[in-house]
């Protein structure tokens, strides 16, 4: 029974350290415009809105491919039967 308390107790404190983790919008574009800078772009330069359009199309597709993963570990559980199947048309139960 302290193993389950333990358990639900470190779940709850992991959703509640990652709900700490996104920055406001304001935030996260002084922390892009610092990263720009680090790499060695000037501001107000070509070079400088290449690398945070780059950035933001990272942080857009890292979003897709994570909400992608969730929705397919749901479909899973809904119905796991599925994804075991062979695809071949004769195949028969």
């Amino acid at each position: 029974m302290q193993i389950l308390a333990l358990s639900l107790a470190l779940a709850a404190a992991a959703v509640s350290l990652s709900a700490c983790q996104a920055l406001p919008p304001e935030q996260q574009r002084a922390a892009d415009e610092d990263q720009c800078r680090r790499y060695g772009f000037k501001p107000r330069t070509d070079g400088f809105a290449a690398c945070l359009q780059r950035i933001d199309l990272y942080r857009r597709a890292q979003y897709r491919y994570d909400s992608d993963r969730l929705m397919m570990g749901m479909a899973f559980e809904l119905d796991p039967s599925y994804y075991g199947r062979p695809y071949w048309r004769h195949y028969r139960y």
